[in-house]
């Protein structure tokens, strides 16, 4: 059985690879697709043409965003994905075992785990699976990734509840605009303020948690440790770091006439990105455009689909790219230690039947 299990991992990671190779023509197709020619072209048409007009819709779309823009946004997109690898490196400080995990492997197996995470969606599974093969690979116990893992979320709930506070401090009128999508956004000013401080008083009370050194959660053998200050310190600019580098993408892609402003482009980042992760939307596709539009009616629509649509070249499409020979090759790795243990095993037990021990 547990032969047949070795050979089980590199298979799911070659079917990930094939799902997300498939996941990734159909957001390519949708955000070309917007048009209702287009869209007809490309049901009628073959793969190589629908190739062809997903190629120059795309570059429609874009030539119109300054060079300087691409450049500050993939600067961002640096920002954020180190700020992810940050997020594992504090799980790995929490747990007692970032000795002997280089930056480089916490940074490579982070980038593969968000990339696959943010594309697919269902995260636990997609990013859980990645984290879970690396990490155990390095010597991790299952109880100890799934506490990486559960801390890694909460070092991103952390960070959007804080900036979501804080937007909400400075710039209440944010959800005026969304009632229009829902009446759950049919709320004063006054009331989005004190949501906003609502949601600061839950960070000082975690934060004072941490300072007066809370006792470990015991579960019979299992037992969860309340973050001590500096892993809540690190959490601190962790979090705030990879939403703001996320957001900034789209603030630089989006035209300087009719510019909301920095806040209000991270709070419509925040309410759209978080919506589109509870509704396990890969990508977001929809919620964030329908959030964007809302919020921001004094930029033309295709601008601002433009926009979103560099967000996802460089927040999900290229690292999805780059991140499938990267599963590839682990999972190659992999199979030939296996491969190589078995015949190391076979070899011993041949040698201890031709030379039994002398009793």
């Amino acid at each position: 059985m547990k032969r047949y299990l070795d050979y089980l991992w590199p298979l799911i990671g070659l079917v990930a690879v094939i799902w997300s190779v498939d996941l990734l023509w159909d957001k390519l197709k949708t955000e070309a697709g917007t048009d209702a020619a287009i869209l007809a072209r490309l049901e009628q048409g073959g793969l190589w043409d629908n190739i062809v007009v997903v190629a120059s819709r795309i570059g429609q779309k874009i030539a119109v965003i300054p060079p300087d823009a691409f450049l500050h946004a993939g600067l961002a997109t640096l920002v954020a994905y180190a700020a992810l690898a940050w997020y594992d490196r504090i799980a790995l400080i929490h747990l007692g075992r970032e000795k002997g995990i280089s930056w480089l492997y916490v940074s490579v197996c982070s980038f593969v785990t968000y990339a696959l995470s943010h594309n697919i969606g269902a995260s636990v599974f997609s990013g859980g699976m990645v984290r879970f093969r690396a990490y155990t690979a390095k010597g991790l116990t299952a109880a100890e990734v799934a506490v990486l893992i559960a801390l890694c979320s909460y070092t991103f709930a952390f960070g959007t509840i804080l900036l979501m506070g804080l937007v909400l401090l400075y710039e209440p009128e944010i959800l005026r605009p969304l009632t229009r999508l829902s009446r759950h956004f049919a709320i004063g000013d006054g009331a989005a303020w004190w949501i906003g401080v609502g949601m600061l008083a839950f960070v000082a009370l975690y934060t004072i948690g941490s300072w007066l050194k809370f006792r470990p959660l015991r579960v019979g053998k299992f037992e969860l440790i309340y973050p001590r200050l500096p892993i809540v310190a690190r959490q601190y600019l962790a979090a705030p770091l990879e939403l703001a580098g996320a957001a900034g993408i789209i603030y630089f892609a989006l035209p300087e006439q009719g510019n909301p402003g920095f806040m209000i482009v991270l709070g419509a980042f925040l309410l759209s990105f978080s919506a589109g992760l509870l509704s396990q939307v890969p990508g977001g596709v929809g919620v964030m455009e329908a959030v964007f539009l809302a919020v921001m009616p004094q930029i033309p629509a295709p601008a601002v689909f433009a926009a979103l649509l560099v967000w996802r070249m460089y927040y999900l499409i290229i690292p999805l790219v780059v991140s499938l020979p990267v599963v590839l090759a682990f999972e190659r790795a992999q199979l030939r230690k296996t491969k190589l243990a078995a015949a190391v095993a076979q070899a011993d037990a041949k040698a201890r039947t031709l030379d039994p021990p002398i009793v």
